[in-house]
């Protein structure tokens, strides 16, 4: 039997939510009873449909968005069980997909003080924290890893900005931390769905439009078949 991606993408999630890992290829093969080289094969299209993230060695999976499968600068709680998030945004994501009371803990700007966040269904509770949004969304997969590792928490857009000046990165979009958890939960909301596929161009404008994120970080290309 042939699998789809949305089929593995499922499979993986779903082991990440209950279990705080991801299986191994070896793991998959035999729960899909067919042989290792074709489950690579699998796992190599999903990385290619953006549903996953490979090591570039292995094909082993170091990421699925939300979730990463090293550790981070943001850990996601809820109750016992843990999973660490790719970004500030992927976070707020898998408070959303595992909903009920969930804590984020991290640090403003990867560095400073230690931070938590409380999430209790999908609402951010008692926090002013921002996000800053320094790569444009258009070249964010050029290199996700790193995309991701820069969207982080602060205090204030003056402190996004000395950091910024510290560290040699261009400035980007700053949004209030409720804005970006309503964003996550729609962005991310169809991530444990059976019939997962990434967002269209169209269908990514049109959630950035709903939370009132405009300007250049988040501009896509005309005529672009790519999938966010």
């Amino acid at each position: 039997m042939a699998l789809t991606s949305a089929q593995l993408h499922y499979s993986i999630i779903n082991d990440v939510v209950a279990n705080g890992r991801a299986p191994h290829l070896s793991v998959l093969a035999s729960r899909y009873q067919v042989m290792p080289e074709e489950m690579q094969k699998g796992l190599r299209q999903l990385a290619d449909d953006r549903g996953v993230v490979l090591h570039p060695d292995n094909d082993e999976i170091w990421a699925i968005h939300p979730f990463s499968l090293a550790p981070t600068n943001f850990t996601v709680r809820a109750g016992a069980k843990v999973w660490w998030g790719n970004c500030a945004w992927c976070s707020l994501g898998i408070a959303a997909l595992i909903g009920g009371e969930v804590t984020i803990s991290s640090t403003l700007g990867g560095e400073g003080q230690p931070v938590s966040v409380t999430v209790r269904d999908g609402t951010v509770e008692d926090s002013n924290l921002v996000v800053h949004f320094p790569i444009p969304m258009q070249h964010i997969w050029n290199n996700v890893i790193y995309s991701c590792s820069t969207m982080l928490f602060f205090e204030s857009e003056t402190e996004v900005r000395s950091w910024c000046f510290r560290h040699g990165i261009v400035v980007g979009d700053v949004r209030p931390i409720d804005t970006v958890a309503r964003f996550a939960s729609d962005w991310y909301g169809r991530h444990r769905d059976k019939g997962w596929q990434k967002w269209t161009v169209a269908e990514a404008r049109e959630l950035f439009a709903r939370h009132g994120l405009s300007g250049q970080i988040w501009e896509l290309p005309d005529g672009d078949d790519t999938r966010f």
